[in-house]
């Protein structure tokens, strides 16, 4: 809740039970906690909010408007390929855990409720990072060796990944090296890589150049982040990797071997890194990786290709080695016959040539060996017979047997066998049957079965009869369009001729071919036929579902009209009110039908539905008729909507307006629910409403006996003549000090949050809280109190430690949360209230330094000088101050703390108040000692 003590709520105060309140259109607003660096506000055209890498990112949006306005969180990040990777978030906190470098970009977020305009900030996140630096090593060009040798020139170059850039720095042992610190170093940034790298020139190299050379890299300490550095020791034996690969290339092996690559270093200075790498990008899941060794266990064909081994140790090229894995297989064997190509005939006649083709695929294709049979038994390339095997380049994996001058006694079965040299791998056989039979094919329809006429979600079947020996596969695809076939593909194989079609839909209406393929069958022209499917669908219609919300002795009036439907000839309609038949027609000319409630009773009431019905089905219309009141909207707005009465009890401001008050009839009463956070049980009353509610009518009610801090779930509910309406809910949340009436003010930093008091980030350390029951190894004696400030060591209170490493001079500052100044009249501000700002401290030790009081006032510059300021040892006790102050917009109090000249000068502060009105009961100036009491007397009172 801390948050919303960031935004000023300029509303004016309502008072009474009921008053009229504007609609009004969204304004947003973007707040941030988590863990920022730094956030520049208002930058030009734009927020910039830095955060270091891994950390927390919150933004919170906040919105003003009524109704309130729906928010949505967006971003777009700085490259296209990164635009939409975040998806939206519809809540007003955006919240980011351990966020990472690519999650930097501009954050959108967009309030609307309908009125005006969307409402659109935005804030640029900047992740800030360092990766550790990496130094790599080359020779100069023409000059490399297998070493670096004496009177040779070496480049260092470091290089490491930030934001914002690094800047870099090299030692020499522990010799700063900088440009001209020595005549045989030359230090210098590419301008290709300007800002991102730097690289150390080492001219003609000298023995004392042979030694540990330091990179360090920086971003300032940006957002704590801390410099990076690495070391490389350059000798006379530095030297780039190099490598052997103890297997033979390729390896061909057969599926389910295990195959193991080695691969050894043979040279390079530092020791090089060894790895392996796939063609495919990603070595298989199941490889064992171990030092030099790849092991790949039960290979598949998958897992073929080309594996390399690569060493690097950063000193000039990674080394690398390929070999290729080779897993034999076959597969996909085809035949197909081809007439003779001399005559134009399809079929096959005594006398002529016939050609039979077999084809395989396999790996690798040289080890590819074809053998042919007759009937069984094995068959020898002659004059007559003449077996062939293509050139692998043109047609891969293919061998044919040609038959000059057909015989009767060629007649027979011809069984084509494929297989790979070695073994190892199952053999293909494909039979093939030459005889008086074997004829060309031939496609047809069959009678009454194009077109097809189904309805959608049935299953169908497309059928072509095939007739011919032996019978080809048939090949189904769209005649109509490019588009593809139900199962995603363009071609669907079909061995029957048959394609079905499980739960058709309209889009699949349209022509369909079948065609022969010319594997399996005849090398021929294809044959082909269409067939034509329609499908028929319900009417689409709309709207498929309405709620009417009307009050009694008022008309109703429900359209239903049509889309689109097939058959698009619509039979009739029927109007009903649950099962009872209402209207029922044919159309004529028109699409739609309507049906009118003259005056609404309470029997009218209920579900309407028109059902509009074709051949294929009925398109149904829903309208619930009802009396429902819409939901009121609450007014988040309310200024001041908390006070506290009583010390362990708060009251709120419950207001909100109704939604369309009048499309119904009048609001009788409003039914109210209350429950604490967390429990199951729902407290409720009945709020009652005198007279009628108008459009934007603000509706006011006090909920009392809330108990601190607990929060509470409301939830309101309008009723009418019908009965309850639609509800609403929201959480009232316990935000003291946010926002708080100011009366009550008080913090004695007992909790945590220390009542969202906040270190400032432009000082030099923080103010802790502690109690002197926990106090820890920094205890100082002489200084500091003894307990807080009611004398209980269990109880907290805030200090500056001064001990090492704070030096003198040094200033920490606790901020307070935003007070609100309440208007007088719409128009601002004329007479400022006073307001008495009050604390107790305990400046106790010989090395005391100053406590201030400020005030930073909303949208103004920064005062010149303390509100209230004291010096010096004031003694072992605890002691109050009182500041008057008259601001004229909303505020913060601030607390100064700043360090003395030794370390016995802690001082502390507790029960920190601020209440309305002048300062009274002040304290004497000689409580105070040895001191100069300032304050400002252009716009502050001060007491002391």
């Amino acid at each position: 809740y801390y948050i919303v003590c960031m935004i000023i709520w300029v509303i004016i105060a309502l008072n009474g039970q009921k008053s009229m309140g504007e609609v009004s259109p969204p304004t947003v607003r973007i707040v941030h906690s988590g863990h920022a660096c730094n956030v520049e506000e208002e930058r030009h055209a734009e927020r910039v909010y830095t955060i270091r890498e891994g950390e927390t990112l919150e933004l919170t949006c906040l919105v003003t408007g009524h109704p309130r306005p729906q928010i949505r969180w967006t971003k777009t990040a700085g490259s296209v390929s990164d635009r939409f990777q975040d998806s939206s978030v519809f809540n007003e906190t955006l919240h980011i855990t351990k966020i990472q470098r690519h999650q930097g970009g501009r954050y959108y977020c967009k309030a609307e409720n309908g009125l005006g305009s969307p409402a659109i900030k935005s804030i640029r996140v900047d992740v800030y990072f360092l990766d550790d630096p990496v130094v790599t090593v080359h020779q100069s060009v023409g000059e490399a060796k297998e070493q670096f040798y004496y009177e040779r020139t070496v480049f260092l170059r470091c290089m490491a990944n930030s934001n914002p850039p690094v800047r870099y720095s090299w030692h020499r042992g522990r010799d700063v090296l900088s440009q001209g610190s020595d005549k045989g170093v030359e230090i210098y940034e590419p301008f290709f890589t300007q800002g991102e790298t730097k690289i150390l020139k080492l001219k003609n190299l000298r023995p004392q150049d042979y030694a540990n050379y330091s990179c360090i890299a920086s971003v300032r300490n940006v957002c704590g982040i801390s410099d990076r550095n690495i070391v490389f020791k350059l000798t006379n034996k530095t030297v780039s990797p190099s490598i052997k690969l103890l297997v033979e290339d390729p390896i061909v092996v057969n599926p389910g071997q295990t195959v193991s690559l080695v691969c050894i270093t043979t040279g390079g200075e530092p020791k090089p890194t060894l790895s392996w790498v796939s063609s495919s990008d990603s070595l298989p899941e199941k490889s064992v990786v171990k030092g030099g060794t790849l092991t790949l266990p039960a290979i598949t064909s998958d897992e073929a290709g080309v594996y390399s081994c690569v060493a690097t140790n950063n000193v000039g090229n990674p080394a690398k080695k390929s070999t290729t894995i080779v897993v034999r297989a076959m597969k996909k064997g085809r035949f197909w016959i081809t007439p003779d190509p001399y005559h134009n005939d399809d079929n096959i006649q005594i006398g002529r040539e016939v050609k039979i083709s077999c084809q395989v695929e396999a790996t690798p294709p040289e080890e590819l060996t074809f053998g042919w049979l007759k009937n069984g038994r094995a068959l020898r390339s002659s004059e007559r017979m003449v077996i062939t095997q293509t050139d692998p380049d043109t047609s891969p994996g293919t061998t044919n047997l040609d038959i000059i001058d057909l015989k009767f006694t060629d007649f027979g079965t011809y069984t084509c066998v494929a297989a790979l040299k070695g073994g190892g791998i199952p053999e293909i056989s494909i039979d093939v049957n030459i005889s008086s039979t074997t004829v060309p094919p031939n496609l047809t329809v069959p009678r009454g079965k194009s077109p097809l006429v189904v309805r959608e979600g049935d299953t169908v079947e497309l059928e072509c009869l095939v007739s011919g020996k032996p019978k080809p596969i048939i090949l189904w695809s769209r005649a109509d369009k490019e588009a593809p076939m139900p199962d995603g593909t363009l071609q669907v194989e079909s061995y029957d001729g048959v394609l079905r079609i499980v739960n058709v839909s309209r889009e699949m209406t349209g022509s369909y071919r079948c065609q022969t393929s010319q594997f399996n069958g005849f090398n021929v022209k294809p044959r082909e036929a269409v067939v034509e499917l329609i499908v028929q669908y319900p009417p689409t219609v709309e709207p498929v579902s309405l709620e009417m919300r009307q009050g009694l002795g008022r008309p109703v009036a429900m359209n239903c009209r049509v889309l689109r439907a097939h058959p698009s000839r619509v039979l009739r309609y029927e109007w009903r009110l649950g099962n009872r038949l209402l209207h029922a027609g044919h159309f004529d000319q028109s699409d739609e039908t309507e049906y009118t409630v003259k005056s609404l009773n309470r029997e009218g009431w209920g579900e309407y539905t028109c059902d509009i019905i074709n051949e294929a089905g009925a398109g149904r219309c829903t309208f619930l008729v009802t009396g429902k009141a819409y939901p009121p909207e609450f007014y988040y707005d309310t200024y001041s909507p908390l006070w506290q009465n009583r010390p362990r009890v708060y009251g709120f401001k419950l207001q909100w307006t109704q939604m369309n008050p009048n499309a119904v009839d009048r609001i009788v009463a409003y039914r109210l629910g209350i429950r604490q956070m967390g429990q199951q049980r729902w407290w409720e009353q009945e709020i009652t409403v005198e007279g009628t509610i108008t459009k934007g009518e603000l509706i006011t009610h006090n909920l009392t006996e809330l108990i601190k801090p607990e929060a509470y779930e409301v939830r309101l509910t309008p009723i009418t003549r019908f009965g309850e309406g639609d509800s609403t809910i929201r959480i009232i949340t316990y935000s003291a000090p946010v926002n708080p009436h100011l009366r009550e003010f008080h913090c004695s930093f007992e909790e945590e949050p220390i009542c969202m008091f906040t270190q400032d980030k432009n000082d030099d350390f923080d103010w802790t809280r502690h109690s002197a029951a926990t106090r820890d190894t920094k205890y100082t004696p002489n200084t500091g109190p003894s307990g807080d400030r009611s004398g209980s060591k269990q109880g907290f209170y805030m200090y500056i430690e001064t001990s090492r490493p704070r030096k003198e001079g040094e200033v920490a500052r606790l901020v307070s949360p935003f007070f609100n100044v309440a208007p007088k009249n719409p128009y601002g501000i004329t007479n400022p209230p006073a307001y008495c700002f009050s604390f107790f401290f305990h400046m106790y030790g010989k090395h005391i330094g100053t406590l201030n009081a400020l005030l930073r006032q909303k949208g103004q510059a920064a005062t010149e000088g303390p509100t209230w300021s004291l010096s010096g040892n004031q003694g072992d006790h605890w002691k109050q101050a009182k500041v008057s102050i008259h601001p004229t917009a909303s505020f913060q109090v601030v607390l100064e703390g700043i360090r003395g000249p030794g370390i016995e000068g802690d001082i502390a502060i507790d029960d920190v108040t601020l209440e309305e009105g002048e300062c009274r009961d002040l304290p004497a100036v000689s409580e105070y000692r040895n001191t100069v009491i300032k304050y400002s007397a252009t716009i502050y009172s001060l007491y002391v």
